[in-house]
């Protein structure tokens, strides 16, 4: 926990079973007696998560705004867990803390993404961030994100992160208040008298040569350079079978990288169709996009979160860091689960010079520093506080 005169940041975590024991075990580290104005709940969906919120209630007192997710994983200064919950606090007079939480309508989730911005209305904060936390499993989750540019535009950066359920993919829960809610986008916006930091980095390396998306509708890709995308997929990674097998064989998981002035922006397509030798992902690739198959091993990816953080201390105006909140892809996750997390929170920690931070494995980031674009996978986001 750190903290100077007016702003304050601390973590919390357990893996305690019960949870009333473990909401309120995590929120007593991470608050430590002070008068919270935020609390990021990020917890796993084994847990009883109103009684979780009983316990982190107690803790942070009436008034504390309490928003959340659950998670594929949990992570902290203290490490990463599984079935456990990660808490981040703030407070002080140096911080200012408005939410909305709204429902997705499936037929219009670019509205609820709007209507989450709504939570910077009125904030005139010189230093602010909108930070979302929605649901990951009601599709179209570039939707929502480009729901909230169209209402905050390009002068106010994004962060956030897209619930996870222990890798079900059944349900996910989004936190706001007393309320735990599913098929919602929580906003919580932030503002701050210090600056305010964002790290986007992935670690993974394009593989030539490009491709042009010639036919695409939404995350369908259906044309790679002029030819069926399900042939040159299978062609580019010498594999002879079917999509199903593709897909279940160490393939499950394929990085695309879209072109853009920043580097890549990282798409994952996991699925294929044999018939229309189509394949499609999580998000939308524009039709007329330069992409790359992008590969890595679990050193380039140890280096790309070691970026993220330096990346989002370089922005501070050479402030130290308060703490910062992280949304790590659970699809990282699985490419370093022999041995790598552990390496990996090592280069956020010396990265970060050990400041405190806490956050969850999502099923897709959210980061938005300048430009319309915001929905990010296989990445790590990190927000860092001065």
């Amino acid at each position: 926990m750190q903290s100077n005169p007016h702003r304050w940041f601390g973590v919390g975590q357990s893996v305690a079973p019960r949870s009333r024991k473990a909401g309120a075990e995590a929120a007593a580290e991470a608050i430590g007696g002070r008068e919270a104005l935020a609390v990021f709940v990020f917890a796993s969906v084994a847990h009883d998560l109103p009684e979780l919120l009983e316990g982190v209630r107690l803790e942070a007192g009436p008034d504390a705004e309490i928003v959340g997710a659950t998670t594929m994983g949990e992570l902290g200064s203290a490490g990463v867990t599984d079935g456990g919950v990660a808490i981040a606090a703030l407070g002080g007079d140096g911080f200012t803390v408005q939410t909305r939480v709204t429902p997705i309508n499936r037929s219009n989730p670019r509205a609820a993404g709007a209507a989450a911005a709504e939570a910077l209305r009125g904030l005139d904060d010189e230093n602010k961030v909108l930070i979302l936390l929605a649901d990951g499993l009601t599709g179209q989750p570039h939707e929502i994100v480009r729901g909230a540019y169209s209402a905050i535009g390009a002068s106010v950066p994004m962060v956030g992160g897209f619930a996870g359920d222990d890798r079900k993919f059944t349900k996910t829960y989004q936190i706001h208040g007393n309320d735990v809610l599913s098929g919602s986008v929580v906003g919580l916006a932030l503002g701050s008298d210090g600056p305010l930091g964002i790290g986007v980095a992935h670690g993974w390396r394009r593989t030539e040569p490009p491709m042009l998306v010639t036919k695409a509708s939404g995350p369908h890709i259906y044309q790679l350079d002029g030819e069926p995308a399900l042939d040159v997929l299978l062609r580019r990674n010498n594999f002879n079978g079917t999509a199903e097998e593709f897909f279940s064989r160490g393939y499950s998981l394929q990085p695309l990288g879209l072109d853009r002035r920043s580097g890549e922006d990282i798409r994952v397509i996991h699925s294929g169709d044999d018939e229309a030798r189509s394949v499609w992902g999580t998000a939308d690739v524009p039709q007329g996009a330069l992409v790359w198959l992008m590969e890595g091993d679990r050193q380039s990816l140890i280096d790309g979160a070691a970026w993220s953080c330096t990346e989002a201390m370089a922005r501070l105006e050479g402030l130290p860091p308060l703490g910062v909140l992280a949304f790590d892809c659970g699809g990282r996750r699985a490419g370093l689960i022999k041995g790598g997390l552990e390496q990996e929170m090592h280069a956020m920690h010396t990265s970060l010079s050990d400041a405190p931070y806490a956050g969850f494995y999502t099923h897709g980031e959210i980061a938005r520093v300048r430009g319309a674009l915001g929905l990010h996978h296989l990445t790590l986001v990190t927000l860092a506080l001065a």
